[in-house]
């Protein structure tokens, strides 16, 4: 029979801590987040479409529920549009 070596306990502790720092070093910030930044916050509502700069896409979502928007969206680090040239 061949002989199987068996893993010591340095090396167990080792792979243990390899596989720790991956994990925090993989794994992503919360501060890094897409919808932590500020952006354009579009509410469409009585035929009319309103934008506030300056929202989270957490704070949009709660602005339009409170606004009863009938349909609403968040476009992430952009300015609002004036939907036209020249102001």
């Amino acid at each position: 029979m061949g002989s199987m070596r068996t893993p010591t306990r340095s090396r167990l502790i080792r792979l243990g801590l390899a596989t720790l720092l991956a994990g925090v070093v993989a794994a992503p910030s919360r501060a890094a987040d897409p919808v932590d930044w500020p952006g354009a916050c579009y509410c469409r509502g009585g035929g009319t479409l309103r934008c506030t700069a300056g929202l989270t896409h957490d704070a949009c979502r709660r602005k339009c529920d409170g606004e009863l928007c009938d349909e609403w969206f968040w476009k992430e680090r952009l300015p609002c549009w004036n939907w036209g040239y020249g102001g």
